[in-house]
């Protein structure tokens, strides 16, 4: 295939040294992710080599100039972001905002010009769907951002004044203990389950701001089981290791919803701790639930892992059929 060669003009130097990054450091991320030659010279950029990379790695610059324009800095995991979605779509549908979007809409702000933002496609998806819908599920492994996403969401929300509380829920099924089993009141009791919760709320809050939410009520934690018999209005309810209900459970879970409530599920369907005779409510209510209005039902892969990037070998390893063997065995 024939090399080819396109220029980019740049507004002035200021815009080239922020796409540019430190000593060139963002050209060098674009130049071996696409395998394309990237010459700049002053505010001009011009990327050789064969059409469709050449033609990825324009896209990459026209969304990561909306970014620069957005929030006047560019950073590396800005590039590295725009550029995994450009691998995974069809360069034709790059040609609008997409990718500066999934960069630069924020979810929550955490102050000290820092945001809860998407960073993958998928995730774009996942927040896009809870702004729609007021039921979501969300499934996908470790690491895809699910509960950290969904909080995000119900913080901002709170802050926003669309909901009165948020009300943070799980299955106390862990290695087979049982509530009973640990020390303390019922917030210590349940504490271990909701860590995962509390680090997100910890993250987007002051932990005095939490605390002070907790005593007061507008943040509640309660287990799965205390969940029978109400009715919650004006919450954001998410429902976080969803795969560990029973469909009894699940369907008591769903049908708290009140008037001007979202619920949020969250759960990863290979890591179900439920005795094996025992359906997953995760699964039977996506099953049930398919194709009903306002309920949206998304899927994150290892693909929208933001974890170490080791975590997604992790996960690939654990979903092949035979474990690799080591070079050194025989």
């Amino acid at each position: 295939m024939n090399d080819t060669s396109s220029t980019i003009t740049l507004n002035d130097r200021d815009e080239a040294i922020q796409l540019f990054g430190n000593r060139d450091q963002f050209l060098r991320i674009i130049r071996d992710a696409l395998n394309v030659r990237i010459i700049a010279r002053g505010d001009t950029i011009q990327i050789d080599g064969e059409p469709t990379p050449v033609e990825q790695a324009e896209n990459v610059f026209t969304q990561l100039r909306q970014i620069l324009q957005k929030q006047q800095v560019v950073t590396a995991e800005n590039v590295r972001t725009v550029l995994a979605i450009s691998q995974r779509t069809d360069t034709a549908s790059l040609a609008g905002a997409s990718a500066a979007a999934v960069v630069s809409a924020p979810v929550a702000a955490l102050g000290n010009n820092r945001a809860v933002r998407p960073r993958t496609d998928g995730q774009a998806r996942y927040v896009q769907s809870m702004k729609d819908n007021d039921l979501v599920f969300a499934i996908g492994p470790a690491g895809t951002g699910k509960t950290y996403l969904a909080v995000g969401m119900a913080v901002n929300m709170l802050r926003q004044g669309a909901v009165k509380r948020i009300v943070l829920v799980r299955p106390a099924v862990e290695a087979g203990e049982k509530l009973g089993f640990l020390p303390g009141d019922l917030i210590a009791k349940i504490n271990p389950y909701l860590r995962p919760l509390f680090d997100g709320l910890n993250d987007m809050m002051e932990p005095d701001q939490v605390k002070r939410y907790v005593d007061s009520d507008i943040i509640e934690v309660a287990p799965l089981a205390f969940m029978r018999g109400r009715t919650l209005n004006h919450a954001v309810i998410i429902l976080d290791e969803g795969q560990n209900t029973t469909v009894a459970q699940m369907k008591m879970f769903l049908t708290r919803m009140g008037h001007g409530s979202k619920i949020i599920v969250t759960g990863d369907v290979t890591q179900i701790d439920l005795p094996q005779n025992m359906r997953s409510g995760l699964i039977d209510a996506v099953y049930r639930l398919d194709n009903l209005d306002r309920i949206a039902i998304v899927h994150l892969d290892e693909n929208d892992i933001v974890r170490h990037p080791l975590v997604q070998k992790i996960v690939r390893a654990y979903e092949d059929d035979k474990p690799r063997r080591r070079k050194s065995e025989h």
